[in-house]
């Protein structure tokens, strides 16, 4: 009896452990790849039509030749990575007519394109100039592009202290400060190299027209509650400058989703014009709101109401690369909830070819061959009653062979 238990039970693990397999028919969308170069490398681009009627994952996405499966790897494009920074050691620390100037010893890092000062200054304007050399000093030194450096602490509109080089393997580098930055203000100085690879968006949803509260700006968005919104871009009036606003998206519960800050900086102090904007507001989840409504809400303050043109939810961008291997047409299905993530060698070994073509999808439409899955839940669950009174059986045959051993050992 013991070894009929256990033989059951194996079986129901057995039966859950099984996940569902990929079938045409189980998919209940289809569209067709259209794919002109065949001798290389393809993608597509992930719209708004696969993440409404795919798994919120993608993982339900199949390529198929005919009936045979066509490998793939779903890759994002997100921005790029900067390598560790490493401390520069300072040389020469000092000031030449009213000019703060010092040497870096780049020893620690052979490639660098950026350098952060670390100043202790507050509210001002300069130019770095920068000369490269195999020596400390001015002499022999290539001269390389100038950086403007700021701090608008009172203003409130940000700082920067970072210089921008292109690609640079001088052992030593020269820097020279313009006048209102004192060498005991320079502590200290780092350098990295920053691999720089500008992520890529795609548009989702739609949203109306800003309408100006009391003090606030509030804007509604649509987008679909299966599509994964990773930022909301705000594009302002370019005659409206030198502002910082306090930016929340609340979804259609009125909870707060995200929160951020948007800014334009365009001063001009000595003759030196400083620049720079952030109008993005980075959004990490959605909640647990099933709403296609979200809200984004502007903090003006006391200020003017920010002229926002218009409100645009993005996507970051996700490509499904893959080897068409001479084929000019594919098809891509998907529609099946229960559908885990493919195990594919293509994706473990998968390197964007630079000579990548971008293929392109017809409009998705329903699959004519689906009849969905057949009731695949395991045993126990479609036939709970039989389980139920096996169960009840059991336990009253061993109830009954309980007593039976019980009126056996009772003396007579």
């Amino acid at each position: 009896m013991k070894l009929a238990a256990s033989l059951f039970f194996l079986f129901l693990a057995a039966e859950i452990a099984n996940p569902p397999e990929p079938a045409i028919p189980y998919f209940s969308q289809v569209r067709d790849v259209h794919i002109v170069h065949t001798d290389r490398q393809n993608f597509f681009i992930v719209d708004e039509e696969l993440w409404s009627h795919a798994r919120p994952d993608l993982r339900d996405l199949r390529l198929y030749d005919g009936q045979t499966p066509v490998q793939y790897a779903l890759s994002e494009q997100r921005a790029g990575i900067t390598s560790e920074e490493v401390e520069a050691k300072i040389l020469n620390l000092g000031s030449v007519s009213g000019h703060t100037e010092f040497d870096l010893d780049t020893e620690s890092l052979a490639e660098y394109d950026r350098i952060r000062l670390h100043l202790d200054a507050w509210d001002f304007v300069a130019t770095a100039s920068v000369s490269g050399g195999s020596a400390p000093g001015k002499a022999s030194k290539v001269e390389l592009p100038p950086s403007t450096l700021y701090d608008f602490t009172k203003e409130q509109l940000g700082s920067n202290s970072l210089l921008k080089l292109p690609p640079s393997s001088f052992r030593y580098l020269h820097i020279r400060l313009s006048p209102g930055i004192r060498p005991q203000q320079v502590r200290g100085a780092s350098i990295s190299n920053l691999r720089e690879q500008q992520a890529s968006w795609t548009k989702i949803g739609s949203c109306d027209a800003p309408q100006p509260k009391q003090r606030s700006t509030e804007i509604i968005c649509n987008v679909p509650a299966r599509v994964l919104l990773n930022r909301i871009l705000l594009q302002v009036s370019p005659t409206q400058v030198n502002f910082r606003r306090s930016v929340s998206v609340e979804d259609g519960k009125g909870a707060q989703i995200a929160s951020g800050e948007v800014s334009r900086v365009r001063v001009n102090r000595a003759g030196t014009l400083v620049t720079n904007e952030e109008l993005a507001v980075n959004v990490s989840s959605r909640g647990g709101d099933d709403s296609d409504h979200l809200t984004v809400i502007i903090d003006n303050g006391d200020n003017p109401a920010l002229a926002v043109v218009s409100a645009e939810p993005l996507s970051l961008e996700r490509r499904i690369y893959f080897d068409p291997q001479g084929k000019s047409a594919l098809r891509l299905y998907y529609g099946d909830e229960k559908l885990s993530a493919p195990v594919y060698d293509y994706a473990r070994f998968f390197h964007v070819d630079a000579s990548a073509a971008e293929a392109q999808l017809s409009p998705g439409e329903h699959n004519a061959q689906y009849a969905g899955r057949p009731d695949d839940r395991p045993w126990s669950e479609r036939h709970i009653v039989i389980l139920w009174g096996a169960m009840l059986v059991a336990v009253l045959v061993l109830a009954v062979l309980a007593l039976r051993g019980l009126r056996a050992e009772t003396p007579r």
